[in-house]
């Protein structure tokens, strides 16, 4: 079992930058592969980001490439989502998850575990 806590939500300008974090109950979270998710208001929840369980492999959707960058910290049982260059369109709520599989993973369908969200607003 995992449970996830997301914090580091916001409003913030566009253009500007925020660090979402979430930290992992359990001594197994170093097995588990994580991945960011966000949905807008009346659209279907979407893959950000996810890495693996060494923090070696990365995917990131296309929409956040070069903005955004996800990292773990294993000693922690903590997940990271930087987020630099913000636009209006990364507003959204944002999840975190945790897959059983090694690698990173972009299908909601492979996680097994998720926070309750953390709302990101970027507003001018």
């Amino acid at each position: 079992q995992v449970q996830l806590v997301e914090s580091g939500g916001g409003l913030v300008q566009p253009g500007g930058s925020l660090r979402l974090s979430c930290a992992a109950s359990g001594r197994t979270f170093s097995t588990y592969s994580m991945g960011w998710f966000r949905q807008a208001p009346g659209k279907e929840r979407e893959s950000v980001a996810a890495i693996s369980w060494s923090g070696v492999s990365t995917y990131y959707t296309d929409s956040v490439k070069g903005r955004f960058t996800i990292s773990r910290d294993n000693a922690k049982n903590t997940v990271y989502l930087q987020m630099n260059s913000l636009k209006p369109e990364d507003t959204a709520v944002y999840y975190c998850a945790a897959s059983p599989y090694g690698g990173p993973r972009g299908s909601e369908n492979d996680y097994d575990y998720w926070g309750q969200g953390t709302q990101v607003t970027v507003s001018s």
